[in-house]
C-alpha cells in the first residue's frame, strides 16, 4: 500500500516548531571558500600579515604556511647560534616520534599510559647515571620527575628545599621567617627568579678576577640556622667549571652540618658521568639531595625537557605533592604546569636507548677534542683562555682579549671584546661577550658553546673570521669603532629593536645584573 502525500508550501516544515526555537538567529558562517592557486598571486601576498588583532577572514592554509614560513626565514641560523647550550640537531626519526606525539597530553596518565611509563623509564636511567640510591619502599629510592626546562626543575628543588627547612624549625619550635641560600654570585638568572618568587634571602660567593667559581670554604662560612642549602654548579654559565661539590660536601660533613645540597647540573649533568667519570659531584656525595639536568642541553633533545631527581622521597616534602584524579586515573603531581605535551620526554627516552652510554660518550669526547682544539688555536692567536680544558669543564671555550692594550703586531688596540662580537655577528655568527659576575673588575670575555652539531670544519671556519674580524677592527680607529657599533646596535642587534618590552620593566634594579651590571649569560 502506498501513502499518500500533499506538497506544503515553503516553510511549512517550520510551523511545528515552537515560536522560542523561530526566533533564534543564528550567525554562521556562509562565505565561499577561498583559495589561490600561487601563493605571491594572492591578495594576501600585497597585504600585511595580521599582527594585533585576529583578522575576520580566512587564509588557506598554503599561504598561511607560506607567509610564516617567510616571517621565519628572518631568524638567525640556529647552527651558526654559538651563545647557546640549547639542542638544534636531532635525527630524523627521533624528529619523527616527536611530531607523531605532538596531540598527546603527558598529564593524561588513563590516556596516554605508555608515554608515562616512558618518563618513569627515563627518570630511572639518568637517576642512575647520577648514582641515585634505589628502592620502591617507603622513604626508600629516588624520586625524580620531568619539567618544561631546569628552570622549573630549580624551581621545584628549592620549593622542597624551604619547605623541609621550615618543617624542621617549626617542629623545634623556631622562627621560619628569613631563609636563605647560599650560592654564586654567577648563577643563571633563574635562581634570582626563586629567591625572589619564593621570598628566599641570598647569600652570594662571590667571583674575583682569577676565580669564576665558588670557594668552598666561603661557602660554607655563609651557611647559618636559617640556609635552606647551598646550590652547587656542575657547569657554570660563563666559563663552563665545574664547581666543587665534593669539597663543599666535605667541609659540612667535617663540620656536622646538617645543610643539603642542591647541585644544578643543567649543562654538565649529561656531561661529566662520560668524560670524567670518576668526578665525584652526584649522590655519591651524602648531603647531596637533589640534582637538576636539561635534557634541552646536552641531552640532546630539542627544547624545553628537563628533570629534577631527589635522593628520596624524605627530601620531598609530601604537602607539596597532590594525587590527582583528574582524568581517571590517580595520579602524584609535583610541578609548576599541569597539561604538557609528551613529545620531548619521547625525545628524550630515543636518545638514551639510541645512543645508551657509549654513543654519548663518543659525542661528549668529540665535543671536549673540538673545545681543545678551538682553545688552544685562541690562545695561539693571542686571546687569554678562562675555560677549563681536557674535561675539566663543560665543552665550551670562553676567552677574552690580553690585559695590554696591543695586538700580535704591537699596534694600538681600540676595540674591546663587545666590538669583536659586533663584527662576528655582521658574518653570521652569534658569539657573545659578557661582562662578568660582580668582583671580577668588570671583567669582560666571549664565550663559544660547542654543541653536538658544531665540527671541527665548521671550528676552522669561525677560527678564520674572528682573526678577519679583528684584522678590520685593527684598521680603524676609536671613533669609527664607537660610530660602527652604534650602527650595529640600532640597526643590526635584534634586541635593539624588541618593541614586546613594556617600559615598565626596562632597567630594573633588583637582579644581579641590575645592581652590578653583569651580564645574566644565554643558556
Amino acid at each position: 500500500m502506498v501513502h499518500l502525500s500533499t506538497i506544503p508550501k515553503e516553510g511549512g516544515a517550520a510551523e511545528s516548531l515552537p515560536e522560542a526555537v523561530k526566533k533564534i538567529n543564528l550567525q554562521l558562517s556562509n562565505d565561499e571558500d577561498g583559495f589561490a592557486t600561487s601563493v605571491y598571486g594572492s591578495r594576501f601576498a600585497a597585504e600585511d600579515l595580521p599582527r594585533h588583532e585576529m583578522p575576520d577572514g580566512e587564509m588557506p592554509k598554503e599561504i598561511a604556511y607560506r607567509m610564516i614560513k617567510d616571517e621565519l626565514s628572518l631568524d638567525g641560523n640556529p647552527m651558526l647560534n654559538l651563545a647557546s647550550f640549547v639542542t638544534t640537531y636531532m635525527e630524523d626519526e627521533a624528529e619523527k616520534l616527536m611530531t607523531d606525539a605532538f596531540s598527546k597530553n603527558f598529564i593524561d596518565y588513563e590516556e596516554y599510559p605508555q608515554s608515562a611509563d616512558i618518563q618513569n623509564r627515563c627518570v630511572s636511567m639518568i637517576g642512575r647515571l647520577f648514582n641515585a640510591p634505589s628502592g620502591t619502599d617507603e622513604g626508600v629510592g629516588a624520586v625524580g620527575t620531568s619539567c618544561v626546562g631546569s628552570s622549573e626543575a630549580i624551581m621545584l628543588a628549592v620549593l622542597a628545599m624551604k619547605r623541609r627547612w621550615k618543617n624542621k624549625r617549626i617542629a623545634a619550635g623556631k622562627s621560619a621567617e628569613h631563609p636563605n641560600i647560599v650560592m654564586s654570585s654567577a648563577v643563571q638568572v633563574c635562581w634570582e627568579k626563586a629567591t625572589r618568587y619564593f621570598e628566599i634571602d641570598e647569600k652570594l660567593v662571590y667571583c674575583t678576577p682569577d676565580r669564576f667559581v665558588i670557594d668552598p670554604k666561603e661557602t660554607v662560612e655563609l651557611v647559618d640556622e636559617n640556609t635552606i642549602g647551598i646550590c652547587v654548579i656542575l657547569g657554570t654559565t660563563y666559563a663552563g667549571e665545574y664547581e666543587d661539590v665534593k669539597a663543599v660536601n666535605d667541609l659540612l660533613v667535617k663540620k656536622g652540618m646538617d645543610i643539603p645540597i642542591h647541585v644544578d647540573a643543567a649543562s654538565g649533568g649529561f656531561v661529566a658521568p662520560f668524560v670524567v667519570p670518576d668526578l665525584e659531584w652526584d649522590f655519591r656525595c651524602e648531603k647531596v639531595v637533589s640534582i637538576n639536568v636539561s635534557g634541552h642541553k646536552y641531552g640532546l633533545v630539542y627544547p624545553g625537557v628537563g628533570w629534577v631527581v631527589w635522593r628520596s622521597a624524605e627530601y620531598l616534602p609530601q604537602e607539596l605533592v597532590f594525587n590527582i584524579n583528574y582524568l581517571g586515573a590517580d595520579q602524584s603531581s609535583f610541578t609548576l604546569n599541569f597539561s604538557k605535551g609528551a613529545s620531548q620526554v619521547i625525545g628524550q627516552y630515543y636518545q638514551l636507548i639510541r645512543l645508551g652510554k657509549k654513543g654519548y660518550r663518543a659525542i661528549m669526547s668529540n665535543l671536549t677534542r673540538t673545545a681543545d682544539y678551538l682553545s688552544n688555536a685562541l690562545e695561539a692567536m693571542g686571546f687569554i683562555i678562562m675555560s677549563k680544558k681536557s674535561g675539566e669543564g663543560l665543552p665550551l671555550v670562553a676567552f677574552r682579549l690580553p690585559d695590554n692594550n696591543t695586538n700580535a703586531e704591537g699596534k694600538e688596540r681600540d676595540y674591546d671584546e663587545f666590538a669583536l662580537a659586533h663584527k662576528l655577528r655582521a658574518r653570521g655568527w652569534v658569539v657573545p661577550a659578557y661582562t662578568m659576575a660582580p668582583h671580577t673588575e668588570n671583567l669582560k670575555m666571549l664565550r663559544v658553546v660547542v654543541r653536538e652539531d658544531f665540527s671541527k670544519n665548521r671550528c676552522d671556519a669561525l677560527l678564520t673570521d674572528i682573526r678577519l674580524c679583528q684584522g678590520l677592527l685593527q684598521e680603524l680607529d676609536k671613533e669609527s669603532i664607537r660610530k660602527q657599533e652604534e650602527f650595529i646596535k640600532r640597526h643590526s642587534m635584534n634586541s635593539s629593536r624588541a618593541k614586546h618590552n613594556h617600559p615598565r620593566f626596562k632597567n630594573e634594579k633588583h637582579s644581579i645584573q641590575g645592581k652590578h651590571g653583569k651580564t645574566h649569560a644565554i643558556c
